[in-house]
């Protein structure tokens, strides 16, 4: 087998185990099962500030679990995987979830940006940032600003087009209608979601 077989192999091999990962990630946070969840991630993951490890990584889902949801689910949805080299990925999850939280039925619509990392031989988060585009209560339509709507605190923004600029751009650049407007070429392979984000930084999450 020829050496450029054996890689176009290992990256459609690659490809799958990664998007098993997301979807293993909903299954056993809306199960609980918080080993299986922590052992998604890089042995040395980054918790907050001065933390790392599965740990850690753990002993924070618990609270935030227990603290905040009765009950959860988790729907995953388009899956976009691009590599940055044979064992470095990046990609963007969409995920639909249900939280039953106190008398509330609350839905919320995201995205994750992630980086993953293969470590002998397996594939694993190296970080999720989720950015959040709404959250509300089943009976309440999340219409207007502030759309991260929990019970008990404030309304705030979500993050969920803070990751690419095109937003912004979109809303502030009205084309003229006499002239036909420029097309920028098609991304390189690859490079798509790199070329949306250019060089956007990552938003700041706050913590729900």
């Amino acid at each position: 087998m020829s050496k450029a077989l054996e890689a176009r192999i290992d990256r459609l091999e690659s490809i799958e185990e990664i998007r098993q990962l997301a979807g293993k990630y909903s299954l056993s946070l809306d199960m609980r099962d918080l080993d299986a969840h922590v052992g998604l991630f890089a042995p040395d993951i980054r918790v907050g500030r001065g933390k790392s490890g599965r740990a850690h990584l753990k002993a924070w889902v618990d609270d935030t679990l227990r603290d905040q949801f009765t009950g959860t689910s988790h729907h995953i949805g388009q899956h976009i995987i691009e590599f940055v080299d044979a064992d470095h990925a990046i990609g963007v999850v969409y995920s639909k979830n249900e939280h039953e939280t106190g008398p509330e039925w609350v839905t919320m619509q995201m995205l994750y940006w992630d980086d993953y990392e293969r470590i002998d031989g397996r594939w694993f988060f190296r970080r999720r940032l989720p950015c959040y585009w709404y959250a509300s209560d089943l009976n309440k339509q999340p219409i207007g600003d502030m759309k991260m709507r929990w019970p008990g605190r404030e309304p705030y923004e979500g993050t969920f087009h803070d990751l690419f600029p095109s937003w912004k751009a979109f809303w502030l650049q009205r084309p003229d209608p006499e002239q036909l407007p420029e097309v920028a070429p098609p991304a390189e392979m690859e490079t798509f979601l790199q070329t949306m984000r250019g060089d956007t930084p990552a938003p700041k999450i706050r913590v729900r």
